[in-house]
Order: structure tokens, then sequence, then C-alpha cells
């Protein structure tokens, strides 16, 4: 008889195998895809990812809209960005965020650039190989990023307590599960496989921990993941963890395939009789 562990495993992968790049018009990394260039695809991931929340369609119309605006040159706009450029976005609103956010977003991005070359630069200033995972590089990126010059995007010096732009760069340290910035770097870090791009080399896949959403975190706790109840960086590492008895070094390749699994409603949040008869997983579900 199989052990438990090893029939989950076997799901996983089968899951893996399932929801390939054949599915990326589900999700907002398909903006990314749309690039050619490495810088483009760098500038154009931390956009899409940061704007990843809410309902994919309502996304896709954001997404469409921003990079509309910056003529599809998302690098070329965030390095010669200037104050004025505001203007491009004009009464661009995505839920609670507004179109100053957005500006703002690509100034910083401008900024990463300028001073350091590239987002992937700027990022590694605070990342190194003794630490467990990405925990204190992303809290690093989130500190020292709000902290660049905004340009009075906000209409004073310093960026507003309640600016907007704030909510695009969240801190393990204040409990956030950081979902946008991890899905971010699961793009950008994972290796090449149709769906991730492997742009970022000098961070290996075992520090990355999954994105942590709704969907991953109600999934997660059916498939025995985690027994924790509240979302947050906490639960995000219990599950990275428990991935990793699976994969050690690329324990996040299953987050792409599992959040399918709620964003495309295959699997409800309470039994459903037709759908969960050909779940891939209905066998080691708790529902």
């Amino acid at each position: 008889m199989q052990r438990p562990d090893t029939i989950l495993m076997a799901r996983l992968d089968k899951l893996y195998g399932k929801f390939d790049n054949s599915f990326l018009d589900s999700d907002p990394i398909c903006f990314v895809h749309g690039f050619k260039t490495k810088r483009d695809k760098e500038v154009a991931g931390l956009i899409s990812s940061s704007l990843a929340y809410g309902q994919v369609s309502q996304i896709k119309k954001t997404l469409s809209k921003v990079f509309d605006a910056c003529e599809w040159k998302p690098y070329e706009f965030a390095v010669n960005f200037k104050p004025n450029d505001v203007k491009a976005f004009g009464a661009m609103k995505h839920r609670f965020n507004d179109a100053r956010d957005i500006a703002c977003l690509f100034n910083f991005i401008g900024e990463m650039i300028r001073s350091h070359g590239s987002i992937e630069n700027f990022f590694m200033v605070g990342f190194s190989e003794e630490q467990q995972n990405i925990k204190e590089a992303l809290e690093s990126f989130s500190l020292r990023t709000l902290a660049l010059n905004s340009k009075g995007i906000y209409g004073g010096k310093k960026l507003p307590k309640k600016a907007g732009v704030r909510f695009f760069f969240p801190r393990p340290s204040d409990g956030s599960a950081c979902k946008r910035l991890n899905l971010y770097l699961r793009w950008m870090i994972r290796k090449d496989d149709g769906v991730d791009f492997g742009l970022w080399k000098k961070i290996p896949t075992d520090k990355l921990i999954i994105p942590l959403d709704t969907h991953i975190a109600r999934i997660s706790g059916n498939l025995g993941l985690t027994k924790k109840k509240t979302p947050g960086w906490a639960m995000a590492e219990d599950i990275t963890t428990h991935l990793k008895g699976f994969n050690k070094e690329d324990p996040v390749r299953y987050d792409f395939a599992l959040s399918r699994l709620g964003i495309l409603d295959r699997c409800p949040k309470k039994m459903n009789k037709v759908k969960c008869a050909s779940c891939l997983i209905k066998d080691i579900c708790v529902l």
C-alpha cells in the first residue's frame, strides 16, 4: 500500500503536468509572455504581479490599459519616467489603487534600474545565500523601495503614509504573505518551463515561498499541507516547507497548477459531486 505522502506527491506531479502553459490565459503572467526582451519582461512582471489581486478578468482589463498607456514599452517608460507622466494613466483605477499608485510604481522601478541596472540587482542588495528563504530579502526590498524618491507624485516631498503604492510592497515582518511579490519572484527565478521565465539566476529556487492567496490557502488545507487557519507569512512558509518534502529544490513548482483549481473553479468551497468527481486530487482531499 502506498503511503499518503507518496500518493500526494504523485497527484501534485500530475497536476503540474496538467496545468501547463496552455492555461496561461487564466493568469496575469500571460501579459509578461507578450514581451520579447528580458528587461521588458522584468518590468512588466513587477507591474503585472503588483496588480494581480481581484478577479482575473478585471486584472487583465487593468493591465491592458496600463500597457497601452506606456505604449507597450514598460522598461523605456520606467527608465524615462517624469512626474508629468502620471497623466498617461488618466483616471485609471484598479479596485483601491489609482493612477498615481501605478505611476509611482513605474517611477520606483525606474529608480531601481537607474541606480542598480536592473530590478534584480536592486533586489539582490538584500539577499545572501545564508538566508533560510526569501523573507529577509523581501523585507529589505520593500523597505528600500518605499524609501526611493516619489517625485512629488502624491503632492509632497515625502511618500504619504496612506499612499496607495505602499500596497504593492508589503513586508513579512507585518505578517503579510506578500503574495504578489512572491508571485513575481516565482516568475523571475523559477526555470523556464513554459510558465515561469528563469530570468534571475542568482537566487536558488529552494529559497522561494509560495504565493499565498485564498485559493492556495484553502486547497492546501484540504490537502493537509498546512494546519494553520490564518493566511499570512507563517502559513506561506508552512505550506512551502511541506512542499519541499515533495520537491526540495523547487517547492513552488506546484503553485501555478494548484491555483488553477481555484481560479478556474475546479475546486469548489463545498462538496460538488460533478466537479469533485473529475478532480485529479479527489482521493486525497478532505472535502
